[in-house]
């Protein structure tokens, strides 16, 4: 917030949040062991790993660096491990969700709200107990409301967050992220829709409490046009049988009998390791970019249409290529539906996940001792 010019609250607001983050996620490492709920020493060495490489760093190299910053590698590795478990606790949570149906899908694409823009959000949550009392509700939106005076009156917003919310994401100055409208409940989108970068709506009733939002920026959701390829390819994959050197030299040698004038499809039929494509005389029908990988991508956009490749190597072992054409296809459709898809599952998830915690956090005596 400070490297952005913004006000930072006071400390003991922040420090306030903070127990209530680290009260959750104690609340979430003890239901999973509770649960049976594992993370094994190899899982966390794996995650050490990946956080080194994400750094560019050694894993050595990481522990030198956290202790340089007065981290100790044994506090950061439990910190992990405790990290893992609230994230499989909350992966089982979603998994054990019914599945987005196809029905659903074709509702929201006939809704005409999937496309078009994307909104960048703040929230502010301002909770109600369940089974509140009327007196309670009425509390809770009294603060909700002095809360949006207070940004009327020119309080910054994420200052605000971290002040009054009680969202998991206060710390954050209660960052959202990009939604699309289908990606949100209905009683958002419609407030949403059509405001401007800067607004401020609500509060909004939800079953969980209060929630005024932030529209922080806005932007289109384009169609979606992707450049898509046929070739023709033959494969000579290494085995137990046939070394890489060995490969090599097959390849080579088809290469040559058809710089002799051989038909191409006819010696993939036969000699092709690639079985999903070798009766079909190599073709691979109009697959997009870096399906097959950035060594067989990188050999098909240098190739004029009729050109054989000369014989390269990938991963999977052996190949020449004789390209055919390109094209530029919408693939708007097919991305839409994939979109929705995840939007709805996205959806169903943050309240699934939402109520759980909730539930949990209800359920659970907490002393605070400070």
């Amino acid at each position: 917030m400070q490297a952005r010019g913004e006000s930072l609250p006071a400390r003991s607001v922040v420090e306030e949040q903070m127990l209530e983050r680290l009260i959750m996620n104690r609340l979430q490492v003890l239901r999973a062991e509770q649960t049976g709920i594992r993370v094994s020493d190899s899982d966390i060495d794996q995650a050490l790993n990946q956080v080194a490489a994400n750094n560019n760093l050694t894993l050595s190299q990481l522990r030198m660096a956290l202790e340089s910053d007065g981290i100790e590698f044994e506090d950061f590795r439990d910190d992990m491990r405790q990290e893992m478990l609230g994230s499989r606790l909350r992966q089982r949570v979603v998994q054990s969700m019914e599945p987005i149906t196809e029905t659903e899908i074709d509702i929201l694409l006939a809704s005409d709200r999937l496309g078009g823009e994307e909104y960048l959000l703040s929230q502010i949550v301002i909770n109600v107990p369940e089974a509140a009392s009327p007196t309670e509700v009425n509390e809770a939106r009294d603060r909700a409301d002095e809360v949006l005076e207070q940004l009327r009156a020119g309080m910054d917003f994420s200052a605000a967050a971290i002040t009054y919310s009680q969202g998991p994401d206060a710390l954050e100055g209660g960052d959202v992220g990009w939604r699309n409208l289908n990606a949100l409940p209905p009683m958002f989108a419609d407030e949403i829709e059509g405001r401007s970068p800067g607004a401020v709506v609500g509060p909004i009733r939800t079953p969980a409490g209060y929630i005024i939002l932030n529209v922080r920026d806005v932007r289109d959701h384009s169609e979606v046009i992707v450049r898509e390829y046929r070739a023709r390819h033959i494969m000579i994959e290494p085995t137990e049988l046939i070394s890489p050197q060995q490969a090599g030299e097959r390849i080579h040698h088809i290469h040559e009998r058809i710089q002799e004038g051989e038909d191409f499809a006819d010696l993939a039929r036969r000699y092709s390791t690639d079985e999903t494509s070798a009766n079909l005389g190599g073709m691979l029908n109009w697959f997009p970019a870096g399906r097959y990988g950035p060594d067989f991508q990188q050999v098909v956009e240098q190739l004029e249409p009729e050109e054989v490749s000369e014989p390269f190597q990938s991963q999977s072992g052996w190949h020449i290529v004789k390209f055919i054409e390109a094209r530029d296809a919408d693939r708007t459709e097919e991305a839409m539906r994939a979109e929705a898809r995840e939007m709805l599952h996205e959806q169903k998830a943050e309240e699934e996940i939402e109520r759980y915690m909730r539930q949990l956090r209800n359920e659970s005596f907490v002393e605070v001792r400070l």
